[in-house]
């Protein structure tokens, strides 16, 4: 029989992929701004004799989502991708999102379609501070799709 987990997934354990030239899998230690809304489309007829309006699902708005990690000095991807931006143009990608359970197989995976980098931010540099360096990039993408493998 089955075994059923019966707690909360925890949000600390994903990995993140992306393709371009080569299918890529990057380490990141923050993934934020994932989400979804469906915009209201309010209606109402003239004959109506009720003071309302039909209230109907119209669009759909992907939140841009930015990724985060640790600077490393052999790796510029991130402002490399950014770079490639040029009047109109621009070097789309997929992105999958997977949130990996104790076995490290995936439990959640959101597909981000057609995504590009829309900011890069290098990190702060402070001279009276020992943190790592992190640096982000924020991600505009046109629809994303969910599954939930378990």
């Amino acid at each position: 029989m089955p075994t059923t987990n019966n707690y909360p997934l925890t949000g600390f354990h994903f990995s993140v992929e992306w393709n371009g030239e080569n299918e890529e899998s990057v380490s990141f230690s923050e993934v934020s701004g994932l989400n979804v809304s469906t915009k209201v489309i309010e209606y109402r007829e003239g004959f109506n004799k009720d003071y309302t309006s039909y209230k109907m699902p119209g669009l759909k708005t992907y939140n841009n989502v930015t990724l985060k990690r640790g600077s490393m000095a052999s790796d510029n991807g991130f402002y490399n991708w950014f770079n490639s931006i040029a009047n109109n143009t621009v070097e789309r990608r997929d992105v999958v999102i997977k949130l990996l359970d104790e076995n490290h197989e995936p439990v959640i995976t959101w597909n981000l379609n057609n995504a590009f980098p829309v900011k890069y931010d290098p990190g702060a540099l402070n001279a009276s501070d020992g943190k790592v360096l992190i640096e982000s990039v924020e991600l505009a993408y046109e629809s994303f799709t969910t599954t939930r493998n378990k």
